[in-house]
């Protein structure tokens, strides 16, 4: 199944959750995500199942003066 992650587009074996998509990007914290415009807290990620189509954002702190 085609997503887009950051705007750019991976193929994930179907099925697939928001781990399986963070593992392709090799995300590692600290980051927020949202699916769809919508944020998707940490305790749901692995339960979070996506369909094809789907936008992921993975935002990452900005720090810094």
């Amino acid at each position: 199944m085609k997503v887009l992650i950051n705007d750019i587009e991976h193929d994930l074996a179907e099925p697939a959750c928001l781990t399986d998509a963070l593992a392709a990007v090799e995300a590692t914290p600290p980051f927020a995500v949202a699916i769809n415009r919508e944020f998707v807290p940490r305790s749901q990620y692995a339960g979070r199942m996506l369909q094809a189509d789907d936008r992921i954002e993975v935002i990452r702190p900005v720090t810094g003066g």
